[in-house]
């Protein structure tokens, strides 16, 4: 997920007191939720307490006297970089503590009580699933609550997920985000105050293989089905010469064999985003970008030629960022307070093109963020797959009034992003050892340009061998 705080409000205290500075913090660049510097300090402190300091990014220090207008500025990005810094730590970003603390402060900003009330949530096939929750109930208190009024196995929880999607003008979903821990799903959804905006429950795996676990389900398998015939009728889903198969499956209700059937077309599974462009083949190149299978698929009109498709493996993407900007107005000049154009979002990858020669291509959409999380989920999903681990049970369980993660869930824990890769894997060939012509910058020494700050390495990559090549 992409922390940011673009901008801090000067607010009167509490009973006319004095005025202090509120910093609003923006997740994938939608508020989140408005917090003081001693709120953050406060959490800073507590995860000290809970992990050591070793652990922990830098903080900025208290002053003993007013700020001036350019030392809050620095302090803002101070802020932006220490929080953007915590979530990406495997650790501290899955805590407790700090999950806690934003949802806190999401249900605070937004002024939501706790109370009991109806939420809505999709099936990919629109139909509809009302269940009762609390405002204050967390993404996973959700997904739960919706699996128990499916009648879906706790074991397969784990499959599925919510994502915050917003309905078009057309009836299409364009997803916005996986709905994370630290958020609330019923705050989130109604502090856009727009009825554009849907929770929807999808599966959350990108094998599949994993199709098996799920369609020995008969809940399983109908959202599984139901998700596969809306693929199908939106054009996600490429079918040549397979519609009347297909529809003959469907008119003798065998769901199965539909399903098997589904798993050979193009983008079975696949999540398909809005049209955007990218800078290749060349630039400002129109394209439409699918994720699944553990590749990003660009597909693309060139002038005069028919359909075209490039599909790029995340195994050999050597890492990704996701950068924003803000367009200044016209003059050229911006001030604290003026009006901003729309946030230019961009997602790149290095991508190794042959052997010796990596490459960078970017794609501008405003999903960035949400093609960079898939792009995360598929290697956490490779990683687990390599390690003989399973999704089974990636579901966190309550003990003693406290919520822990199970075995499966630890192991899908990202590795430590700009860490050194871990030298004792013996199981993992290492790319560097093969390609005498690449230069591979170590993910452990980030330039210090600030476009780097937010480079995801991919230890997925890592494994590669002569026979990717």
């Amino acid at each position: 997920m992409h922390f940011s705080i673009p901008e801090t409000e000067s607010r009167s205290g509490d009973s006319g007191g004095s005025a202090y500075v509120a910093y609003n913090i923006h997740v994938n660049g939608v508020l989140h939720c408005r917090v003081r510097y001693s709120q953050l300090l406060g959490l800073h402190e507590q995860l000290r307490k809970e992990y050591g300091a070793n652990v922990l990014p830098a903080f900025p220090p208290k002053k003993l006297f007013s700020l001036t207008p350019a030392e809050v500025e620095q302090r803002r990005e101070q802020l932006e970089k220490y929080m953007q810094a915590v979530r990406q730590d495997p650790l501290l970003g899955s805590s407790e503590t700090f999950n806690s603390f934003l949802r806190r402060a999401q249900q605070e900003t937004q002024q939501v009580p706790t109370e009991e009330v109806s939420l809505e949530v999709l099936l990919s096939n629109g139909q509809k699933v009302l269940v009762n929750v609390l405002t204050s109930d967390q993404t996973e208190d959700v997904l739960e609550a919706v699996a128990a009024k499916l009648d879906l196995p706790d074991d397969l929880i784990g499959y599925f997920s919510l994502f915050l999607v917003r309905e078009k003008e057309d009836g299409a979903f364009s997803f916005v985000r996986k709905l994370q821990e630290f958020e609330l799903p019923y705050v989130s959804v109604t502090s856009l105050r727009s009825q554009e905006y849907k929770i929807v429950l999808r599966k959350s795996y990108w094998d599949s293989a994993y199709d098996d676990d799920v369609m020995e389900n008969r809940v399983g398998l109908n959202l599984l089905y139901a998700q596969t015939v809306s693929d199908i009728e939106r054009g996600w889903i490429l079918v040549t010469k397979q519609h009347r198969q297909l529809k003959s499956l469907q008119e003798k209700v065998s769901k199965k064999e539909f399903l098997r059937l589904a798993q050979t077309l193009r983008h079975y599974g696949y999540l398909r985003f809005d049209a955007c462009v990218a800078d290749f083949p060349e630039k400002d190149c129109p394209v439409v970008v699918s994720a699944g299978n553990s590749e990003l698929s660009l597909q693309l009109r060139l002038p005069g030629q028919q359909l075209r498709e490039g599909s790029f493996r995340v195994t050999r993407m050597r890492c990704w960022r996701v950068t924003s900007s803000v367009p200044l107005p016209s003059g050229g000049t911006s001030s604290p307070g003026r009006g901003r154009g729309e946030v230019r979002l961009e997602l790149a990858f290095e991508y190794l093109m042959s052997k010796d020669r990596l490459q960078w291509v970017t794609i501008t959409s405003p999903q960035a963020i949400m093609m960079s999380i898939c792009l995360q989920s598929m290697v956490d999903e490779l990683m687990v797959k390599k390690s003989g681990g399973s999704i089974r049970k990636m579901l966190r369980r309550r003990v003693g009034g406290t919520l822990r993660r199970s075995d499966s869930q630890q192991a899908v824990k990202s590795p430590p992003l700009l860490e050194s890769p871990d030298a004792s894997r013996d199981t993992m060939v290492k790319l560097s050892s093969k390609l005498s012509a690449v230069s591979l910058r170590g993910i452990g020494t980030p330039s210090t340009d600030a476009s780097a700050s937010d480079v995801h390495g991919n230890f997925a990559f890592e494994g590669i061998g002569d026979e990717d090549l």
